[in-house]
């Protein structure tokens, strides 16, 4: 049995940063994949968007008294400067959002270095924790590991492709914490049999907002063969649960002014793709022609484009999801330290916690600002 004063479980973004951290320390990290950082190496289309211009606690789903003082302290500001003075300067693609310049490699290579010299046990996947007096004993599905202070950085069940598992959560829940709900985030929906026709329009996108009971987003929404994908989708699916949702395919626009006194076709006047508006005429039965030409009823039923409601029927699940919404509760984290309030000298890190970030670089954000947080 190898001893060591901390062992950092995950070599993910939080996992690294920590390691960065305290590599002075004894200290020794435990990776389930056979590469570090394999989420890194795939986000943001292979380039990892990194962080956002902006970052508020309004970006996140949690508790916004437990996020704020983490954000706060390690701010987009303070990782930048952090990933500048080693020889990593992303930059602003894609409205606000921070992308490596030529791809993820670019951070992966930087905290290669900065862990270099820290035992790495790669391919160890942690099947069991326990606690024998003041020390955690981790089963690996190799040997097994000693330490007086544990800190879990695993993520979350997104992407079990690359070896997302729930280790976390299922270690948090042995030692008496709280898991709240768990569900796929930041996810295509799938779509009733009244929505059909929309697997008919696959590959189209355009401008929409969506709305759920609890926020209103605004972002490009791309038709899929499964149902409605894109960035105002996933962003919705962090916020929605159950039920309707409302859909405004003309954000911006005054649908009644544009309609007023026109000649034009609709199919010509309303700016959407063309099969996009002719299945969505013969959806609420309302013939293409001349505006000018509408009845009332027929006007009543084209401003449905405006608030068009539905209730999904799912969503991809976690194999389409860039993350977990839900996790083990923060009220039982101390937010100046990530140490558990339930058990002592064991500490969970980023996306394994209830804190979820919007599409844009957020939840990276929140992976280095909880590992920047950790106070061993």
């Amino acid at each position: 049995m190898q001893n060591f004063d901390i062992i950092i479980v995950g070599a993910g973004a939080s996992g690294l940063m920590a390691a960065s951290k305290y590599k002075d320390r004894s200290i020794a990290i435990i990776e389930g994949n056979e590469k570090i950082a394999e989420k890194i190496k795939i986000s943001g289309g292979g380039k990892c968007n990194v962080t956002n211009e902006s970052v508020t606690v309004n970006h996140y789903l949690g508790d916004d008294l437990f996020i704020a003082p983490i954000l706060k302290a390690f701010d987009q500001n303070a990782l930048l400067s952090f990933l500048k003075k080693r020889g990593c300067e992303p930059i602003v693609r894609k409205n606000q959002q921070y992308f490596c310049k030529e791809s993820a490699k670019e951070i992966i290579s930087l905290f290669a270095q900065e862990i270099k010299g820290i035992p790495l046990f790669l391919h160890h996947k942690v099947v069991q924790v326990d606690k024998l007096d003041e020390m955690f004993i981790v089963t690996t599905t190799k040997e097994k590991f000693c330490a007086k202070k544990l800190v879990f950085a695993t993520g979350g069940l997104s992407y079990p492709k690359i070896g997302a598992s729930g280790i976390a959560l299922e270690v948090a829940k042995t030692f008496g914490h709280t898991i709240n709900t768990t569900t796929p985030a930041l996810v295509g929906f799938t779509i009733q049999k009244e929505q059909f026709w929309m697997k008919e329009l696959s590959g189209i996108s355009l401008v929409a907002t969506i709305k759920t009971e609890k926020k209103s987003v605004e972002g490009e929404l791309l038709f899929a063969h499964k149902g409605i994908s894109g960035p105002v989708v996933l962003n919705a699916s962090l916020y929605w649960q159950k039920g309707q949702l409302s859909i405004d395919f003309l954000p911006d626009i005054s649908l009644r002014s544009r309609l007023k006194n026109s000649k034009k076709f609709l199919s010509t006047l309303l700016p959407l793709p063309k099969r996009f508006v002719k299945l969505f005429l013969l959806q609420i039965g309302v013939e293409d022609k001349a505006a000018d030409q509408l009845s009332e009823d027929e006007i009543g039923k084209l401003l449905t484009l405006k608030a068009y409601q539905f209730a999904p029927a799912g969503n991809f699940g976690y194999t389409k999801a860039e993350v977990m919404r839900g996790g083990i509760a923060t009220k039982e984290i101390n937010p100046d330290t990530m140490m558990s309030l339930v058990v002592d000298n064991l500490y969970f890190l980023g996306e394994a916690l209830d804190v979820t970030g919007e599409l844009g670089g957020y939840n990276f954000q929140w992976a280095f600002s909880s590992a920047q947080r950790l106070t061993l």
